[in-house]
């Protein structure tokens, strides 16, 4: 079974966001638990989170089915060591908030070296700070997402991502969100049966299927290794329906939040019922 939806908007509450994803079909969503081009925010109340949480029982959203994303501002990677602190303590702020709302995966960018350091000491920061986080919290996982590498960001490889895992000491509360676009933007090919296997084989020997949490169903604005993140609607891109149909109908994808960050809001709900129709189809 699939879990897809779409990441939803927290408008007016948290507690919006289950009615959201609800609204559109979703089996699955993704939210940001506060404004995510901010640094600080207001606590989050505990009637919006014991909304939130009876929202999900009520629309039929289990824990498992949703996948936090943290701040756009945090770079855990950075060679600053005040802007790396900084990027800490956020971060420690998104995965007590998850904590709060019942979440226990929070999806996040492991940031950018900003071309200041070496990459080996770039990915040894995220794992340091994962380590940190992991050590004053409880019931949250870590969710490392993987990037296009544009410019100086890190997780553009899945040698980059194992690494980083390697390094984090509880292993069972750190893994992996594979985005679509970006995967296919860092030279990881999924248009052909004989490519998407390769990608997938490489996946599972580099950093092992165990450790995916989650995925972002994105086509791309862009070409094959071009590095740049732009993401499109399903079949409107360079990937193609075809990608997302063998998705789709893979077993080992079941059970895991798939979610869309395509950019016409307006037809999450058929590309939704087109993703369902192709499970569906697989008998």
């Amino acid at each position: 079974m699939k879990w897809v939806g779409a990441h939803v908007s927290i408008g007016g509450g948290v507690s919006n966001a289950p009615i959201n994803a609800a609204a559109i079909g979703a089996t699955a969503f993704g939210l940001f638990t506060k404004n995510q081009r901010q640094w600080a925010a207001p606590p989050c109340p505990d009637e919006q989170a014991q909304a939130f949480k009876s929202g999900c029982a009520e629309k039929g959203f289990q824990s498992a089915q949703i996948l936090a994303h943290d701040s756009y501002l945090i770079n855990l990677a950075s060679p600053d060591a005040e802007a790396r602190e900084k990027s800490y303590k956020a971060f420690l702020d998104e995965m007590q908030r998850c904590a709060q709302l019942g979440i226990s995966l929070l999806n996040f960018h492991p940031g950018s070296h900003l071309n200041q350091i070496p990459l080996e000491k770039a990915l040894a920061f995220v794992a340091d700070n994962i380590n940190r986080v992991l050590s004053a919290t409880r019931g949250v996982t870590a969710v490392i997402e993987n990037t296009a590498g544009q410019g100086s960001n890190i997780g553009r490889s899945f040698e980059e991502l194992a690494e980083i895992i390697a390094q984090v000491d509880d292993k069972k509360r750190v893994g992996v969100c594979i985005d679509t676009c970006h995967a296919f933007a860092a030279g990881y090919d999924w248009r052909s049966p004989a490519s998407y296997a390769a990608t997938w084989k490489a996946f599972e020997s580099i950093i092992g299927l165990k450790y995916l949490r989650g995925m972002h169903l994105n086509d791309s604005k862009g070409e094959f290794n071009n590095h740049l993140d732009r993401h499109a609607s399903l079949g409107a891109g360079t990937l193609g329906w075809p990608v997302f149909k063998r998705l789709m109908q893979d077993s080992r994808l079941d059970k895991i939040p798939l979610i869309l960050e395509t950019p016409d809001d307006s037809i999450w709900a058929e590309e939704i019922r087109t993703l369902a129709e192709f499970e569906r189809a697989a008998g």
